[in-house]
């Protein structure tokens, strides 16, 4: 079991930056792979990001490649993800979500936190 609370939304004009952070509670952080998700209104969830225990492997979307980055710090059982030249398309609720072994889909995530609003104005 594993608890997440992510931070860091808000709203940002279009070519902004926002850097969202997924805060775990818990000793043992560093054996899960770690997964950002997107979710606007009348859209299916959609996967971001993610990234493996160490660190080492990392995954994105086609649409946020070259623009968000993931990242984590296991000393400080958190992930993040510094997201760039936002466009109004990028708004959404983040999800940040853990899983024991590193998968991009959703439905392979066993635990999630409550979602961050992040709304890109133009």
């Amino acid at each position: 079991q594993v608890q997440l609370v992510e931070s860091g939304g808000g709203l940002v004009q279009a070519g902004g930056s926002l850097r969202l952070s997924c805060a775990a509670s818990g000793r043992t952080f560093g054996r899960y792979a770690m997964g950002w998700f997107r979710q606007n209104f009348g859209k299916e969830r959609e996967f971001v990001a993610a990234i493996s225990q160490s660190g080492g492997t990392t995954s994105y979307a086609d649409s946020v490649k070259g623009r968000f980055t993931i990242s984590r710090d296991n000393a400080k059982n958190t992930v993040y993800l510094q997201m760039n030249s936002l466009k109004p398309e990028d708004t959404a609720v983040y999800y940040c979500a853990a899983n024991s072994f590193f998968v991009l889909s959703s439905t392979r995530y066993d635990y999630w936190g409550q979602g961050t609003q992040v709304t890109v104005s133009s």
